[in-house]
């Protein structure tokens, strides 16, 4: 390779840090990413959307116990400390990842107990029949049982409520890399691990640059400073394509990108209607899904990166369908007659919440749609953070109406119903920061746990989406489409989950 890199180092520029190093404390796409180079899952996706073995070899489920799913571990497997990795260390962090400070707890709900049989076998004991259970274990990281009892770490991290503890940037996995170094927001540093189990990568640093200006981000990769750009702006993609020394790569991402509205009777805290609620009244939500123009969206904001969407959640998922996903043509006078009918022939204002370093152009869109629902009479104010300011809004449901992205690791309905739908209560609905609730949708989600028919568990996801499309529960936008660029030899594939694993990447001189 050329340029200030040695072929063994990979200097990787992103618009994001993430936001905690502590592998449970939150479910966000970024940080996994990061820690999926440090930290190691029993399975893993693929490029391709295939589980392939990583801590397990192997897993099914028991013979005649329908209930249990039984692991076989990968032996000689030793974390950065030097500890063996055994099954006490999977029945410790799948404990901790469904515990309640847990943000991952939603994908474990149906867990009554996990059991060690021996050094390298673990039975996960399942409430019910759950045939699609190893689906919910790839981004869900294995910790050192006896690290994290040393260092006061048994306990996740209460991120929403601003906690902290050792391990948030502090380290011990598995995976192929050590934390070198870290500083928050401006550089972290991480180096093969000689003691790693599997094949020796190519790229044996990893340079991890966030850098939030989209200008400043793509004139490191033109000035040779870094290799790797992962959130590649729309605007620059042409230009990047016709530069000499740059490969640009394109893919469609499993992920959504949707608003979110306050529920309920109280007023809204940012509106100047005082005596109620306007979203809480469904032809209010039908009026703002007519104002949204997609396709402009996608032209003009997006350059044509993206998918226009009319259901909450990507083509990749089972349960989508095409007539889900469709969405209606522009009506901006059928939406005012929709907010006349509602009891609010003048509109109304209220604050739109959005991230600006998360999701692709993701201030521009928020910044688009205050535009539109501007001329059906809703006046928006518009109030921009990073993601790390951002995403406590929504878990703590601080929020009148707000942008979100949402990936699905499980190709599954259920993933999206389990935070984004069911009613805020106990494992569920952790990403719920409109408090949405119906509890028939609840005892329906609920049973896709364990519902081992699966015509019958699929007319089931169809029954909730035709509700929450009913209901108008979310505003979905696009699925996103990603654009990765890399120095000229630097091979990186577009990832459905948005999340490039360094360890893969080949580099040719």
């Amino acid at each position: 390779m050329t340029g200030a890199a040695a072929a063994e180092t990979l200097r990787w520029a992103k618009a994001a840090d993430a936001t905690t190093l502590d592998p449970h404390a939150q479910n966000l796409g970024t940080n996994h990413n990061f820690l999926h180079h440090i930290y190691e899952t029993l399975v893993n996706r693929n490029v391709a959307g295939e589980l392939t073995p990583r801590l397990a070899t192997e897993w099914s489920i028991k013979e005649g116990s329908p209930n249990v799913w039984v692991f076989k571990l990968r032996q000689g497997v030793k974390f950065h400390d030097g500890a063996d990795f055994t099954a006490e260390d999977v029945v410790f962090s799948l404990d901790r990842a469904r515990s309640d400070k847990s943000n991952m707890r939603q994908l474990h709900v149906g867990i009554d107990k996990v059991v060690a049989i021996d050094d390298y076998t673990v039975e996960v004991h399942m409430k019910g029949p759950s045939p699609l259970y190893p689906n919910n274990l790839t981004n869900t990281f294995i910790l050192d049982k006896g690290w994290a009892e040393a260092k006061n770490v048994v306990e996740v991290q209460d991120y929403a409520a601003g906690a902290d503890n050792y391990a948030v940037r502090n380290t011990n996995g598995t995976g192929p890399y050590t934390l070198t170094t870290r500083e928050v927001d401006v550089r972290s540093v991480m180096s093969y691990f000689d003691g790693h189990w599997g094949e020796k990568p190519v790229v044996t640093e990893i340079v991890y640059l966030p850098i939030a200006e989209n200008a400043t981000r793509v004139a490191a990769l033109l000035s040779g400073e870094v290799d790797f750009v992962q959130d590649v702006p729309v605007q620059d993609v042409t230009r990047l394509q016709s530069s000499a020394g740059i490969t640009v790569t394109t893919g469609p991402e499993n992920r959504v990108i949707y608003f979110g509205y306050r529920f309920g009777d109280q007023p809204l805290k940012s509106s100047n209607v005082t005596d109620s609620n306007p979203f809480n009244n469904p032809l209010v939500r039908e009026a703002v899904h007519l104002a949204v123009d997609r396709d402009a969206i996608q032209r003009v904001v997006m350059r044509g990166m993206s998918i226009p969407a009319g259901v909450a959640m990507p083509p990749f998922v089972n349960g989508w369908t095409k007539e889900l996903d469709a969405y209606p043509a522009v009506d901006v006078d059928k939406a005012k007659a929709l907010l006349a009918e509602a009891g609010y022939p003048n509109g109304f204002s209220v604050t739109l919440d959005t991230p600006n370093n998360r999701y692709v152009n993701d201030e521009a869109i928020s910044q688009a749609l205050v535009g539109m629902l501007g001329r059906i009479g809703i006046q928006v104010t518009l109030a921009s953070r990073p993601v790390a300011q951002h995403s406590p809004l929504i878990q703590a449901n601080d929020t009148d109406f707000y942008m979100l992205g949402w990936g699905v690791p499980t190709f599954d309905s259920a993933y999206v119903f389990n935070d984004l739908v069911h009613s805020k209560e106990g494992s569920y609905g952790a990403y719920n920061g409109g408090l949405y609730s119906n509890p028939e949708l609840d005892a329906k989600i609920k049973s896709l746990e364990t519902e081992v028919d699966l015509d019958k568990r699929n007319a089931t996801i169809a029954e909730i989406w035709a509700k929450v499309q009913e209901d108008r529960a979310l505003l979905p936008i696009h699925n996103q489409v990603l654009a990765y660029a890399t120095r000229t030899g630097v091979e990186i594939a577009v990832h459905p989950e948005n999340s490039p694993l360094m360890m893969d990447v080949s580099i040719k001189k």
